[in-house]
């Protein structure tokens, strides 16, 4: 990192060191999620659909036919994948620019350096893992046993829906390796990020590569230090010559217009790399943290190719969400930090 790029990252006031004692401490859940605003949020948005499902059909009749998950020739080169980046001790604001309540407070926090995977990880590298360990996911392993809603969440994209008003679906055959549910594979996708992925699956692959789930802290800091525009906290998923990011473009959840080249999860970065050299910190799909939320939940960030302007509206580093801490679906994939060496702060002449 450059002197000057030190100096604009790490102003001189004062601020609140965010040691390992410090983790400890915003290990805690800030607000308590609120499930009946969530539940408004959806009642409101399903409402308009219903209001504009006539014009958006109609949009999406003169826009031009980009199948799901498509350009699966991007992405990463093969000497990219499992790099890390350097995240240098550095102050920045949490919470800045806050959208929904959960976000607050506004906050300016110094951080610890530390490695972060440039990318989310994929469905070769879980694949390794596995091969390696003999592990069994969460959702496989509820199936296996019988266990009452066991399976994974799948989002169907409107053209695959035969149900109407059916947006998600419990699959008990939808695993990391059968996204879709029964018949589906990840050959042909192994850049893509693995999904249908709980906290503690996330937590066992990182242990077993020598790293560890981000705490919510340091992926918001990683997210905001990379945006193109530090005054714009939408800058990660958009900007005058388009999207930066994998999100959905149309009326979610009826119309998925593909205007960034994909409708649904892509390949790991296919899109530009921010400021720090990390790929998808934004969109594509959520991302696990070590910090819980709740009781029986974590957070999860980044938003994911769901998130769009008349919903949700997540593609920013402050956003954040509760999972369920042994849940997955197809939209919940995550990436790993590792601690750097005694001695090792980061910094660059």
């Amino acid at each position: 990192m450059s002197a000057a790029r030190w100096t604009k990252c790490c102003p001189a006031p004062a601020v609140k060191r965010y040691s390992n004692e410090f983790k400890k401490f915003h290990h805690r859940q800030l607000f308590e999620h609120s499930s009946e605003l969530v539940l408004n949020r959806v009642y409101r948005s399903l409402f308009y659909i219903g209001f504009l499902f006539a014009l958006s059909v109609a949009v999406s009749s003169c826009s031009p036919e980009v199948s799901p998950s498509s350009n699966n020739e991007c992405g990463l080169t093969s000497d990219q994948v499992g790099l890390f980046a350097d995240m240098p001790a550095c102050s920045f604001i949490k919470g800045n620019a806050p959208v929904y309540p959960e976000e607050a407070p506004t906050l300016r926090l110094q951080v610890d350096g530390f490695e972060m995977q440039i990318h989310e990880v994929t469905n070769a590298q879980f694949t390794e893992f596995t091969h390696a360990t003999g592990y069994i996911t969460d959702a496989v392993r509820g199936v296996r046993e019988g266990r009452e809603g066991a399976g994974s969440a799948v989002f169907l994209h409107p053209e695959k829906r035969t149900v109407a008003g059916e947006v998600w679906k419990l699959i008990p055959g939808a695993s990391w390796q059968t996204p879709e549910g029964a018949g589906s594979t990840i050959k042909g996708r192994e850049n893509m990020p693995v999904v249908h992925i709980s906290k503690d699956d996330a937590q066992a692959y990182a242990k077993w590569a020598g790293g560890r789930l981000p705490t919510e802290i340091e992926w918001e800091y990683a997210a905001s230090l990379g945006l193109p525009d530090a005054s714009d906290q939408t800058s990660g998923a958009y900007g005058v010559e388009g999207a930066r990011a994998n999100t959905w473009q149309g009326v979610f959840p009826v119309v998925d217009l593909g205007e960034d080249g994909f409708k649904g999860v892509a390949p790991a970065g296919c899109f530009g790399a921010d400021g720090l050299g990390l790929y998808d910190m934004i969109g594509n799909v959520w991302e696990w943290t070590d910090t819980p939320y709740g009781a029986a939940t974590h957070t999860i960030k980044g938003g994911s190719y769901l998130c769009a302007d008349n919903f949700c509206m997540r593609y920013r580093p402050a956003a954040k969400q509760p999972q369920d801490t042994d849940f997955s679906s197809s939209h919940i994939g995550f990436r790993i930090v590792r601690d750097k060496a005694p001695g090792d702060v980061g910094s660059e002449d």
